[in-house]
């Protein structure tokens, strides 16, 4: 199967719908509002139609956050406020799966279109994070074999250390002794009167 070479277009809103996922709860999601701006349908029609067809939403494919998290993301991504007509509910945050059944529910040209979009966005971010933990596996490695070299270049500045160390003077002498030779010589010379 040949690759469809992907336009300029395609490519900034790629960009634009990748900037838009984010963790929560252990998950990549998207929100409510900007799943609904992506498939070209209000927020309230979106969210009907996840009413409406709640056997297909599971927990695991959309949820709704939590009045802690919501107010999280206004400080975070500086959502505007209810007084300045910003959100009045807390919104659903989609998953991958999420996002997916929600263009099929939708049933519209637009939203089948931009689901492909979605999943690439949603797997291109997997894949990141699959490389970053290899990454932070090989960069723990890497950070063990330099400290276990680290400790074996310190013994071996320590056994460099002590070759180099003056000897101990030893309690026994060794060679040739001028006081030892002339006792011998003396006692030599008394046995021979």
């Amino acid at each position: 199967m040949a690759l469809k070479k992907v336009s300029k277009t395609q490519l900034t809103l790629y960009k634009r719908i990748e900037g838009m996922i984010f963790s929560l709860r252990g998950e990549k999601v998207i929100l409510d509002s900007d799943l609904a701006a992506i498939y070209g349908v209000t927020t309230a029609r979106l969210n009907q139609q996840v009413k409406r067809n709640a056997e297909r939403f599971p927990s695991d494919f959309v949820f709704r956050l939590t009045k802690k998290e919501f107010d999280s993301l206004m400080l975070q991504f500086a959502t505007s406020n209810l007084s300045r007509g910003g959100r009045r509910k807390i919104p659903f945050a989609f998953t991958e799966h999420g996002a997916i059944m929600a263009a099929n529910v939708l049933n519209s040209n637009k939203a089948v279109q931009m689901s492909v979009l979605v999943v690439r966005a949603f797997v291109q971010i997997r894949k990141s994070i699959v490389a970053y933990d290899e990454f932070t596996k090989r960069l723990r490695e890497l950070e063990q074999k330099v400290t276990n070299h680290d400790n074996d270049i310190q013994e071996i500045v320590e056994a460099i250390r002590q070759l180099m160390a003056p000897p101990e003077k030893s309690k026994r002498s060794y060679g040739f002794s001028v006081e030892e030779s002339k006792a011998k010589y003396d006692a030599s010379k008394q046995k021979a009167k």
